[in-house]
């Protein structure tokens, strides 16, 4: 049976906590009739507005009630299409473990097609696990990878916006790339090890990731390489993601970054055959950018893009909307893409500025085009110095079409100072933000832009306390943990150091947290209904074995979903409270 003609039952919760939202004080029961919330208040209050329904009654048995969450910059369908594609040796603890998924995966391919494994550990911008932790302390080599096969080219990917970073190739691989022994010890940047003959051991080092990387060399051996994303498996994984997601009481994302217009089609298909079990809003990309082969579009291409994303609006449907264009001028300081005009240590350690991802004219294309033709424009913005020049540029747009407000979007904003918030309020902007760029990116800040940018440094308090801004929270590139997220914004912890910038700017409170999780991202999403389990709500909630604002602090990362209900359906349960049906 598909999600959405999953029988949408009545039922009646009793005897727990029910966060209305994040600033309401508890109730004790909810009574949830055709899909939304019809009754939440003491369990008297609720059992009498269903007397005489025939409504089954659960009781929680003092578990929590919460509104599902809203993840506004998750990357759902690009994690699940990598994850499927590649091969997992996430879990890999030693190269034995390696080479029994290549073994395994060469006897059903024909000689010479591609082996593709995904990294060991995490595929975020940290690692808390990766390589250095299998029982060998480093990936296998060539000579080590051909013991597996030596009938197939083999790689070990490196995904994350990272660098230096490290993939490893087996010999034929290596051959079917042109490095051997006369190649370079580094090309561009990247640094291709050798043993003590000069020959390549097949690990490569430096830039060589699979996002934001624009290394010359690196870009030439992917376009020798299979995609790293096979459409045809797109979705079995996107189903599993999203089975993920529903097991971490998400019921609402916001695909409104590096999105092409073929993969939210891939969105509208499953909407069409009703197996969406979230709800979505998504948002195509101006222009390709976030991957090294990605090809740079004419002017004609990009204002048929911009006409497209227009004629593709979708506003009012219940599990899936499209709205906007996005544009990501930059990109991550890891990569030494950021903008920063008075420079910062690039990856390799020289001085840079940043690199430029999408043309001035192109930017202003979309400015003008969203501006008059009232188009949501995203803008992926990550310095000071993108701040003050996508502000400028809108403040243009505005004057000469004469708006009062944009209702923009402005993604990311890691650095950001006191000023801009007023400009963003002013000038009709929300803001997407998340707390992984704290802890996944803090140290890197620190170490390539200096110590004093960190005052600046996702400064969630100012965020919420600029009158009329909407501030959303998301996972983006992780932890891939809400519950984690929601400790991360109180405690703004980096990683590896442990250090934390948790000055007056940054700290908010756990009810401040669960509400950029909740009614905040409605609000920026523009989604009534959700985010809230108010009378006639949709009944999108999570049931959790712990109250994310009153817990443990501590503890808070181990939260645990019991149910999941998306518009009164059950889209995730583990077995602890009685069944509906």
């Amino acid at each position: 049976m598909d999600t959405q003609s999953k029988k949408v039952v009545d039922v009646v919760y009793t005897d727990g906590e029910i966060i209305i939202h994040a600033n309401a004080p508890p109730a004790q029961a909810i009574f949830i009739q055709a899909g939304r919330v019809a009754t939440v208040g003491s369990n008297a209050e609720v059992l009498l507005a269903a007397a005489g329904k025939s409504v089954p009654t659960i009781s929680l048995d003092g578990a929590v009630v919460m509104p599902g969450l809203v993840d506004t910059h998750p990357h759902l369908l690009h994690f699940a299409a990598f994850a499927g594609s590649l091969l997992d040796i996430t879990n890999a603890k030693d190269h034995a473990d390696i080479l029994k998924v290549i073994r395994e995966d060469a006897k059903k391919k024909p000689r010479g097609r591609w082996i593709m494994l995904s990294p060991v550990g995490e595929l975020h911008w940290f690692h808390r696990r990766s390589y250095k932790d299998l029982e060998e302390g480093c990936l296998p080599d060539r000579y080590t990878l051909d013991i597996a096969s030596s009938d197939h080219p083999v790689v070990i990917a490196a995904l994350a916006p990272k660098c230096p970073n490290i993939v490893a190739f087996n010999s034929m691989a290596l051959a079917i790339l042109g490095i051997g022994r006369d190649t370079p010890d580094r090309v561009d940047d990247v640094y291709i090890e050798k043993d003590n003959n000069g020959y390549p051991t097949g690990i490569l080092r430096g830039q060589v990731s699979g996002y934001y990387n624009y290394d010359p060399f690196f870009a030439g051996l992917l376009r020798k390489m299979p995609s790293m994303i096979q459409p045809e498996l797109v979705p079995h994984s996107l189903m599993r993601a999203m089975n993920n997601y529903s097991a971490m009481g998400i019921t609402t994302i916001y695909e409104g970054h590096a999105m092409e217009f073929n993969q939210i089609e891939a969105y509208q298909a499953f909407q069409a055959k009703g197996l969406l079990s979230l709800r979505v809003k998504a948002c195509p990309e101006l222009t390709p950018g976030s991957l090294p082969t990605d090809p740079v579009l004419t002017t004609a291409q990009v204002q048929s893009n911009l006409e497209k994303a227009a004629a593709m609006r979708q506003e009012h449907d219940d599990w899936l909307r499209i709205d906007g264009v996005t544009t990501c001028p930059y990109g991550p300081v890891d990569m030494g893409c950021m903008l920063w005009k008075q420079g910062y240590l690039s990856p390799t350690g020289e001085l840079t500025t940043g690199r430029r991802g999408v043309s001035e004219e192109h930017l202003e294309l979309a400015f003008d085009f969203c501006a008059r033709r009232g188009l949501r424009l995203n803008l992926c913005s990550v310095s000071p110095d993108e701040h003050d020049d996508h502000l400028a540029m809108t403040q243009k747009v505005m004057d000469k079409y004469n708006l009062n407000r944009t209702g923009w979007i402005l993604q990311h904003g890691m650095l950001i100072r006191p000023d801009h918030l007023t400009k963003l309020a002013a000038l009709g902007f929300d803001m997407t933000v998340s707390a992984a760029f704290t802890y996944g990116n803090g140290d890197r800040f620190r170490e390539r832009v200096g110590p004093e940018c960190l005052e600046h440094l996702n400064p969630f308090r100012l965020l919420l306390d600029a009158e009329g801004l909407n501030v959303a929270a998301s996972m983006d590139w992780g932890p891939t943990n809400p519950f984690e997220q929601m400790q991360l914004a109180v405690t703004h912890e980096m990683y590896p150091s442990r250090r934390t910038n948790a000055g007056p700017q940054q700290v908010v409170t756990r009810a401040e947290a669960l509400d950029m999780w909740t009614r905040q991202g409605a609000r920026v999403l523009g989604w009534e209904g959700i985010g809230e389990l108010s009378p006639g709500s949709h009944a999108d909630l999570a049931i959790v074995d712990r109250n994310p604002i009153t817990c443990d602090l501590a503890a808070l990362p181990g939260a645990r979903v019991l149910r999941t209900l998306v518009g009164g359906r059950v889209v995730y349960d583990d077995g602890t409270l009685p069944s509906v049906l």
